[in-house]
Formats: structure tokens, C-alpha cells, sequence
């Protein structure tokens, strides 16, 4: 896994399946994807009723870039990487293992960032479900970006503006909280968030909260404060009060961010959470 602490996400991997709330996660990657330029992977696993893979359900790179005013009308596919340095693949696996499709893309393609649509509040993608395969979370110690569907993004599906200014960090002293921190750090500033306010908040007592740096960059500000109560609670609760546009959690887990995520705390956050939740492994060896 990429230091993403010290590194921006240099290769941006976006599952899809072609619904509404896919389609707002994809619009988190393609701007995520501008502000580092870098890679964008589109991966779509299934077919049509001629069993050939669909491809006319894929996002519209150029056609949203347009109406983003970033690309002139009628601007060749050329434009997208000479002009703005993102370098766009796509791919479709006809199969009805999706989970499978991506663990094998994940193993023959780099990615420092997964942006995935979950759905609704009911927590992970049902590809993501427990009862599927543990390939996938065996090989995926990556940042993940949640956008869970009828949540408020952090990105204008018209215009691509960014409206990301409070970054709310829950804190704990296992995992380790510095590598959400300084993923925050990372996107913020790939993302030219200037003057975003980053929130590490600790359940429990004051002079038990962990020590964290706050990220790199003279642009944020970084405040910190302790909560007491049910930790879930608690950070929803916090979330909810400052109008958090993100929340950035640490997971841990050997075995990579699912295995962290499932019964954890991360994943009942990401059932309640207000906005996008991204989710760090603290593990990277």
C-alpha cells in the first residue's frame, strides 16, 4: 500500500454497477483522479442479455468533464490525459462474481485509492457482504472512499466543485490514528480543499486521548476534543452537529480493511454516517 501520508493517490480504482449512487461515487474518483492526476479505473463486472459486456452503462468521462467546464465540447478522447493528466481505463468482466473480478483486477493493477457507492445506509455493497468470498479483503489493504447512497457528497455532480471544509478524524489508540490523519492530509490537499477544518475526536476521557499529529499543510485548521459516551453514538452524533462533509477512520486488520470493517466500529459508522467515510488500514505490512 501507498504512504499516503507522504504521497497523493496516484492511481484511482472505481467498482461500479452502473446505479445512481454508483454514479455519484464516480464522480468523487473522477475529481479525486484531477486533483493528483492520475490514473482512473473503471471496472464493471456483468453483460447484457447478449452476454457481451455492456458497455453503455459507463460513466461519461469526457461528457462530465464537459459539463464541468474543465473540457471544451467535442474535445477527443485524446484531451483527457494531454489536457488534464488523467489517464482513464476502462474495463468489463462478464461473470457473476464480482467480487472475484475485483480481487483480480486489484492483483494485476495498482491502486491507492478504492471509490465505491454503498447502498443506502444498510452498510456494505452486498458484494461486500460477509458470506462472499475473503479474497478480496485478503488482497486490499487500500484507502477506500465509502459514498454511501443518499448521503450528502462532497462533490458537485454538476460543476465538480468540491465543498469539503469539516474533516471529522474518531481517534483511538489501536489502530493507530496518525495514518488517518495524515490520509486526510493527503486527499485534502490533492484536492485543493483550502481552509477545510480537521476535527480528531476521542471517546472517553480528555488526558486519555491519543497523540496525533495534525496533517501536513498551513491551510487547515486542526482542533481536537474528547467525548464520552457509546462510541458509534458519539461520532455519528459529532458528525451530525458540525455538518461533517467526511469522516476518516483507521481500520486494522492483517487481513485488510474488510476484515476490520465487519461488526467493527468503522462499519457501523458507515451505516449511520451523514457523508463519505473513508477508510485507512492502519496494517501496510
Amino acid at each position: 500500500m501507498t504512504d499516503t501520508s507522504k504521497s497523493s493517490f496516484q492511481s484511482v480504482f472505481h467498482p461500479t454497477d452502473f446505479s445512481t449512487s454508483s454514479n455519484v461515487a464516480f464522480d468523487h474518483a473522477l475529481r479525486i483522479a484531477l486533483g493528483n492526476r492520475s490514473r482512473l479505473a473503471i471496472l464493471h463486472v456483468g453483460s447484457n442479455d447478449d452476454g457481451d459486456a455492456d458497455w453503455s452503462g459507463f460513466p461519461r468521462v469526457r461528457k462530465t468533464l464537459q459539463d464541468w467546464g474543465l473540457l471544451e465540447t467535442d474535445s477527443p478522447r485524446e484531451a483527457v490525459a494531454d489536457e488534464l493528466g488523467v489517464k482513464v481505463t476502462k474495463a468489463a468482466y462478464d461473470g457473476t462474481d464480482p467480487l472475484a473480478a475485483i480481487g483480480n483486477f486489484l492483483q494485476q493493477e495498482r491502486s491507492d485509492l478504492i471509490v465505491l457507492a454503498t447502498q443506502g445506509r444498510e452498510g456494505l455493497p452486498r458484494w461486500l457482504s460477509p458470506s462472499v468470498s475473503e479474497r478480496l479483503a485478503r488482497r486490499s489493504r487500500i484507502a477506500t472512499l465509502f459514498v454511501p447512497a443518499g448521503t450528502r457528497g462532497f462533490v458537485s455532480k454538476d460543476r465538480g466543485d468540491v465543498e469539503l471544509k469539516r474533516v471529522l478524524i474518531p481517534v483511538d489508540h489501536n489502530p493507530g490514528p496518525q495514518v488517518a490523519v495524515d490520509a486526510a492530509g493527503a486527499l485534502l490537499r490533492s484536492i485543493n480543499a483550502d481552509g477545510s477544518q480537521v476535527h480528531a475526536v476521542f471517546i472517553g476521557a480528555d488526558d486519555h486521548m491519543p497523540e496525533v499529529e495534525p496533517p501536513a499543510g498551513s491551510n487547515f485548521s486542526f482542533e481536537r476534543s474528547a467525548r464520552s459516551g457509546k462510541p458509534v453514538d458519539e461520532i455519528v452524533k459529532t458528525a451530525n452537529e458540525g455538518s461533517a462533509d467526511l469522516i476518516v477512520m483507521a481500520t486494522e486488520g492483517h487481513d485488510g480493511f474488510l476484515d476490520a470493517l465487519r461488526g467493527s466500529t468503522t462499519e457501523q459508522v458507515l451505516r449511520r454516517a451523514p457523508c463519505p467515510v473513508l477508510a485507512v488500514p492502519a496494517a501496510t505490512s
